[in-house]
């Protein structure tokens, strides 16, 4: 067990770990995709510049630090999709354009799978890096998640289950 020395970075992935990563980064170029034609679709400021940040500061993060953990233990990476143009909400017609309310709920519904996949990949890691990065991911999601429930609730597109009253 001295492979286990105390520099995570230097110990040897094992397979659960490796699969996750690649898995995780195979998604998240696909994930990167997605949100360049949502923020195409999107007519709304605020939900436009939440989703370029989205972009930006959270999912491409996780890209490069992903990307990063394989290239240095000699992984091969996951081929990515192209990246879509930009164009302008107008030129989409809109019985093929998702509406805002759509975007919102699909974007939230990923934040939550990434935040169970991040506390999985968290449980079956045995590098302490690996762990923590996740865990790192789990808290950043968890943020996006909060500021896209007050876009919802304050455009009036959150559609809450029956309320219980006795």
């Amino acid at each position: 067990m001295g492979m286990f020395s105390g520099k995570p970075e230097n110990e040897p992935l094992h397979s659960g770990e490796v699969f996750n990563l690649w898995s995780h980064l195979y998604a998240t170029k696909g994930y990167l995709v997605t949100l360049q034609i949502f923020i195409n679709h999107t007519g709304d400021h605020d939900l436009k510049v939440f989703l370029e940040d989205l972009l930006e500061n959270c999912y491409k993060q996780e890209e490069q630090q992903t990307e990063a953990i394989l290239k240095q233990n000699g992984i091969r990476l996951p081929p990515a999709p192209p990246a879509r143009p930009d164009v302008q909400v107008e030129d989409i017609p809109a019985g093929a354009r998702f509406n805002d309310p759509e975007i919102a709920l699909l974007v939230q519904r990923e934040l939550m799978v990434g935040k169970i996949m991040g506390s999985y990949v968290m449980g079956i890691a045995i590098r302490s890096d690996i762990s923590e990065m996740f865990g790192e991911f789990h808290v950043q999601k968890s943020e996006y998640e909060e500021k896209l429930l007050k876009i919802t609730k304050d455009k009036g597109w959150i559609v809450p289950p029956p309320i219980n009253l006795k």
